[in-house]
């Protein structure tokens, strides 16, 4: 959307917004350096770059209030579980709609009118249209553009690729569990370092948050970050999954004709907006972990 807006084929954006959780891959930052050097700032439009602080190091931080992320549990009973998802909520929606707030000229908790309102565009295409929703609050109505024109997935990949941007990654937290086994390999066959951050998160974040850890409370299981839950240093990542070769395949650009094999199996990774949380499993109503009741 930044980049058909800065080439006048959707008008001209007043802001593009990045929800920095903190712990992004450097990926990510390097496109998004690149993204506002070759397309925001000649275009005249400002990259704002907002967050609630560094999810690795509140979730690993016994002081600090844990917006849970979406860890697979294992129980004490041998049930499988998961946490309530709050991640999206407190590191991307919050610092947007604060941001939004201070644009606007009426920081929280001031009123604001009800006939001063944001348009705000959020990139969902044609084949998420069911993941278009309006705005929870009235000074923010939102608009789907990639919707309007008619674009699919495949369509904006071809964008990109006649832009020089067909390597762009996908934004999501490094030790998100909604990875899919394709993005972790890649983790660990091209970022090593990185690899090493997340097994050792991974490790640190088995025995709950540090916060109930803090305060005694005992815990109603172990967190993982893999959902086979056992250590992500042990997880069966190097395993290409039928949802892996299903989403490879919705991927590819209908025009190139038939995917060779080893493509797919890079497979589509999971990713996180602020709107559309590409979570493979669903929120739970309850904490399977955490504080007892």
């Amino acid at each position: 959307m930044l980049a058909l807006s800065a080439r006048g084929i959707l008008s001209k954006a007043d802001y593009a917004v990045f929800a920095d959780t903190g712990w992004e891959p450097r990926s990510v930052y390097r496109h998004l350096d690149r993204l506002e050097r070759e397309i925001a700032e000649p275009a005249g439009i400002p990259i704002l770059r907002v967050s609630s602080g560094n999810i690795r190091y509140d979730a690993l931080n016994p002081d600090h209030r844990f917006a849970s992320m979406p860890l697979y549990i294992l129980n004490r009973d041998g049930r499988p579980g998961m946490t309530r998802r709050q991640c999206t909520g407190e590191y991307k929606i919050k610092p947007i709609k604060k941001q939004v707030r201070e644009l606007l000229g009426y920081p929280y908790p001031a009123r604001i009118p009800r006939e001063v309102y944001v348009e705000q565009w959020v990139g969902i295409s044609t084949d998420e249209f069911h993941q278009a929703k309006d705005s929870d609050v009235k000074y923010m109505k939102n608009r789907h553009p990639l919707i309007d024109i008619g674009w699919s997935r495949s369509d904006c990949i071809r964008y990109l690729t006649s832009l020089g941007l067909a390597d762009t990654p996908k934004s999501s937290c490094l030790g998100c569990p909604f990875h899919g086994n394709a993005q972790w390999r890649n983790i660990r066959d091209e970022s090593p370092e990185e690899w090493s951050d997340v097994v050792d998160f991974d490790a640190r974040i088995r025995q709950g948050n540090a916060r109930a850890n803090a305060s005694g409370n005992p815990l109603l299981g172990q967190a993982y970050l893999h959902r086979s839950r056992v250590p992500l240093s042990e997880a069966p990542i190097d395993h290409v999954t039928a949802a892996e070769w299903a989403a490879r395949q919705q991927e590819v650009d209908e025009a190139t004709g038939p995917v060779d094999p080893e493509e797919l199996e890079q497979g589509v990774t999971d990713g996180c907006s602020p709107w559309s949380c590409r979570g493979s499993e669903p929120e739970q109503l309850r904490d399977d972990f955490g504080l007892a009741s």
